[in-house]
Parts: structure tokens; C-alpha cells; sequence
């Protein structure tokens, strides 16, 4: 699938200021760090995840101890979508009830992403209560899901998509809004 860059949303300086508007936002909502646990979701997710907790740490002094998830066995779209599924590691390495849990994404589209994380998640114990951060906020929800913190919204057509790009997996940080093309030019809607 082919895609053609519409606009770069942020670059890295964007990105570092956005991120620490959404620390200090889940700081002050959380009344502090203590109790809070933060999950970030494979790929891109993670990443974020730790940037976050690092500028948590920064502001607070609050050590947060961070997982990795991948949801890929729980998407309601496993057999339809994948037929051989790439499965990352969940590594959460403490224990999840009665913590507070800032589940991480870099995009949030049609919420169905966000239904699997919160499966696996509620398999791996009971939360106090779990909140999610997202860098962008694409809109068109297909399932009554609304993230707590939110770096940017952007509203997108169908034919196109939000890239989050970060250093750690794609060599910079920045944010574009592409729009997808089929090999005969015409757009084609994103089925993520």
C-alpha cells in the first residue's frame, strides 16, 4: 500500500513538548505518581511509554515501573485480518491490581485496539482503574472508547492515516498525515 505525505503534523521539538504536556496532565490528574503503572502497547506505544515515565520522573520523582503489550491474540479481528499473526512480547514484570495503569498508544482510531488492550489487561489482573494516553487522536470510533490524555486530535478522512514516527524504531520523531493509494492511485481506506 502506497501512501503520500498530505502534512507533518510535528516534528521532534513537537513532540518532546507534547509529551511533556501529557506527563504533567496524568501527574496532576493522578494527584502525584504513586500507584500509577504504565503499559505501552507494541510498537510504537512503547517507546512513548518510556519517554513518558523518564519525563514523569523528571517532574515528580516518582519512579514508574513500565510494561510492554502486544494485543495481536486478543484483536476481534485475529482470524480475518492475520494468517500468520506477528506476535511481540508482553513483558509486564509487576503486578497490575489495585495500580492505577496508563495504558500507551501512539494513534487511536476506530477503538477496537484499544477493546483487545483492555482483555489482555483485565487476563493479567485487576486495576484500580486503567487510563489511556495517546499521541493522536484520529477519531472515527467504531466502539464507545475516549482516551484520558491526548496529545493531538486529528480529524482524518477514511483514505487517510496518522504515522507516528519515533527514533528508537523509525530514526526520527516527527508526525504525518498520509494518505493511502492503491498501485492504480486511488485511495484506499485504512483497515488498522
Amino acid at each position: 500500500m502506497k501512501f503520500r505525505i498530505k502534512a507533518k503534523l510535528a516534528d521532534a521539538d513537537g513532540m518532546r513538548r507534547t509529551l511533556t504536556r501529557l506527563a504533567h496532565e496524568i501527574i496532576e490528574r493522578n494527584k502525584g505518581s504513586k500507584g500509577l503503572v504504565i503499559v505501552g502497547m507494541q510498537t510504537r506505544g512503547v517507546h512513548i511509554a518510556n519517554r513518558l515515565k523518564d519525563l514523569i520522573h523528571s517532574i515528580d520523582g516518582g519512579e514508574v515501573p513500565v510494561g510492554v503489550l502486544d494485543v495481536t491474540l486478543y484483536r476481534d479481528d485475529f482470524r480475518l485480518k492475520f494468517k500468520q499473526p506477528q506476535v511481540q512480547a508482553t513483558q509486564i514484570n509487576f503486578d497490575l491490581d489495585e495500580k492505577s495503569i496508563i495504558l500507551v498508544d501512539d494513534v487511536i482510531y476506530t477503538g477496537r485496539t484499544t477493546r483487545a488492550a483492555l482483555d489482555a489487561l483485565m487476563d493479567l489482573g485487576r486495576a484500580a482503574r486503567i487510563q489511556m494516553a495517546v499521541m493522536v487522536d484520529r477519531g472515527h470510533r467504531e466502539l464507545p472508547i475516549r482516551p484520558d490524555f491526548v496529545g493531538k486530535n486529528v480529524p482524518t478522512s477514511i483514505g487517510e492515516e496518522v504515522r507516528v514516527r519515533v527514533k528508537e524504531v523509525d530514526d526520527e520523531d516527527a508526525i504525518y498525515l498520509v494518505e493511502m493509494e492503491d498501485l492504480n492511485g486511488e485511495e484506499q481506506p485504512d483497515d488498522a
